[in-house]
């Protein structure tokens, strides 16, 4: 931990039902991921990040496009992607457009790099899947070279050289950026490479798992003689305003959701007593505001962090519902949190 601990949201624009049940038509979810950022800021949240997918239960393809709307009716609110897709996009087009949206913003901006856990866009924009590694590290390389705002002369194997070439705009206090890992202890190392910080992934059992990870970024950035840098968490979420409530209001949408990933990963239809030992135990944040607090406490103490970011949507999940746990989150879960880990107040210990 390296300092006050931020608190954020993150979606990606999920394909959610209207009030008939049917599902919105995706420009309407898009209107709607704008009005739930404008909330975010004023229930007090700290950032909040959107996705890149190229599916059809995903609205957000261009993540800075909507941050960028919500950048014209915020400001004080940090404003990024949960990740971006590095491996399938141009590195330098990547800086130009964050580094436009930090500009808008007054310097609100922050991109998460990662390779991506979903693969379509690798076909869409003319990249193999078999240079999946190489594609991120060299465009890492790229990427980190140009964020540096100077004259950039590189050299690779995906795209032609640069000599002595400049990138604009130019950014006023420099482009905050992370990485995003999935549990490769490989790319937790890279991250202290590279002197970024470090974005944990974490949707599946105890968070307590992830320690050895936190442990291997500290000693790695020791050897690269890098500074200490900041540990985020992004996990799934949903607050209501009892246990009960909570977990019977998403366990549907979550359901869905998680089984319409799952077939097309080989995965078996999730099972309710699944759903319930994450919400026990594991990385599911789902409840009352007391009880979502007390374990996001718990997850920031145990791993250090200094971001703990609740995915809030889940499939289908009404945007009402989503608004009403962003209220939940902010009014109530985020001071319940402050006061437990700058003071000590809910004294619970994870399990």
């Amino acid at each position: 931990m390296t300092g006050k601990v931020e608190f954020g949201l993150d979606t990606f624009g999920d394909v959610t039902a209207g009030p008939d049940g049917s599902p919105l038509r995706q420009a309407e979810v898009l209107r709607n991921v704008v009005e739930e950022g404008v909330r975010a800021e004023s229930v007090g949240v700290d950032v909040f990040s959107v996705g890149e997918h190229h599916r059809p239960d995903f609205a957000i393809s261009a993540p800075e496009v909507v941050l960028a709307a919500i950048a014209s009716r915020t400001e004080r609110i940090r404003l990024g992607s949960a990740v971006t897709v590095l491996s399938s996009d141009d590195p330098i087009r990547v800086y130009q457009r964050f580094a436009t949206l930090d500009g808008i913003s007054r310097g609100r901006a922050e991109v998460i790099l990662g390779r991506g856990s979903f693969t379509e866009s690798f076909p869409l924009f003319g990249f193999p899947l078999d240079d999946y590694e190489r594609l991120f590290e060299e465009k890492l390389d790229l990427f980190a070279a140009v964020r540096a705002e100077r004259p950039v002369t590189w050299q690779g194997t995906t795209r032609p050289p640069l000599e002595n070439q400049r990138v604009f705009p130019a950014t006023e206090g420099g482009l905050r950026a992370w990485i995003g890992v999935g549990g490769s202890p490989q790319s937790v190392v890279r991250a202290a490479r590279y002197g970024l910080p470090l974005m944990l992934a974490i949707i599946g059992g105890d968070p307590a798992r992830f320690r050895p990870y936190v442990d291997l970024y500290a000693r790695a950035l020791g050897q690269f003689g890098q500074p200490a840098l900041p540990v985020g968490v992004h996990s799934p979420g949903y607050l209501a305003e009892t246990d009960t409530g909570a977990r019977e209001e998403l366990w549907p949408s979550y359901k869905l959701m998680r089984d319409h990933i799952g077939a097309d990963r080989g995965w078996p239809p999730m099972r309710r007593s699944e759903f319930e030992a994450e919400a026990d135990s594991g990385s599911l944040y789902v409840g009352s505001p007391e009880t979502v607090a007390r374990r996001i406490a718990a997850a920031v103490r145990t791993l250090g962090l200094d971001r703990f970011s609740l995915k809030y949507s889940a499939g289908p999940l009404s945007h009402e519902r989503m608004l009403r746990s962003i209220e939940l989150y902010g009014r109530e879960v985020i001071p319940l949190v402050r006061r437990e880990v700058e003071q000590g107040g809910l004294h619970q210990t994870v399990a």
